[in-house]
């Protein structure tokens, strides 16, 4: 009998994977991680049975959380990525040539070395990359105290339960705000807002007391299954407004082959259909 990992983050939905092989099945000190193949999806990490990513289809996600805001804000520098343990916010981040220093701030370095076994194809390299400066450590605990600023954070959290539900906090999001440069653009995921909405509705109630652009974008990614994916956007600068051809130039000067980012998308990803325009506060 062909054997199923069934995840069931939500109350009235559940999504099963077919498991072809199980590479690795551990106990961190957070969490559950899972390593397997799937014949469509190619290897998949869950931790507690949740889908954290995939081979198959985490470009979406990674590279609509990075090349938005970089390529919006046209002159990031210095990027923060918490979380990510898995590198591939890293991976697309570092493809920018013009992006000088990343620091990456992983709770878990369980995730970090057992995603450089079995998991290489998501970091390409990034961790061996100089620019990049790996703090294992708990996310709110250094956004609280850190004194850098950063011209672009993402944040790539798990969904508000257990070690991530901190990343959802109005304190949280205040302390980004204080380590963002003047122009500076925070990103965060927000889960799907058709079974998610109230923890879309919480983030973006903080926004709009922080920012004054504030809003998000969406993408549809396959293992996040449900409908499309929120990403929150806050900014105090003009990024949001930046035109498509502003950005066609900005992204062919980059020189970066993308399979689902386009100056197009990006624009697009921005138009917000009823349903989620009406969880906005």
């Amino acid at each position: 009998m062909t054997d199923w990992v069934r995840e069931t983050l939500h109350r009235d939905y559940a999504q099963s994977l077919r498991v072809e092989r199980m590479l690795y099945d551990s106990e961190t000190d957070h969490q559950r991680l899972k390593v397997f193949e799937n014949g469509t999806f190619g290897r998949v990490l869950t931790l507690d049975d949740v889908v954290q990513t995939t081979e198959g289809d985490n470009f979406i996600y990674h590279e609509m959380m990075t090349h938005v805001p970089i390529l919006a804000h046209g002159a990031a520098r210095r990027v923060l990525i918490v979380g990510g343990g898995d590198g591939g916010m890293a991976r697309e981040v570092l493809r920018h040539e013009s992006v000088e220093h990343v620091t990456m701030v992983e709770i878990d370095g369980g995730v970090v070395e057992f995603s450089k076994d079995y998991l290489p194809m998501l970091s390409k390299g990034a961790f061996d990359d100089p620019r990049l400066t790996l703090v294992i450590d708990d996310g709110a605990a250094f956004m609280k105290s850190t004194g850098d600023k950063f011209d672009v954070i993402i944040v790539d959290s798990t969904d508000p339960i257990g070690p991530g539900e901190v990343l959802f906090t109005d304190t949280f999001y205040g302390h980004a705000k204080r380590a963002l440069t003047e122009r500076g653009i925070l990103v965060t995921q927000n889960g799907v807002p058709f079974l998610q909405g109230e923890e879309l509705t919480n983030t973006m109630r903080a926004f709009k007391a922080l920012f004054a652009d504030w809003g998000c974008y969406l993408a549809t990614i396959p293992t996040y299954a449900g409908g499309p994916m929120a990403f929150g956007w806050g900014t105090d600068g003009d990024a949001g407004a930046v035109s498509a051809e502003v950005l066609a130039d900005r992204f062919a000067a980059a020189r970066i082959e993308t399979a689902y980012y386009t100056p197009e998308v990006h624009k697009g990803a921005f138009a917000l259909p009823g349903y989620v325009k009406r969880l906005m506060p």
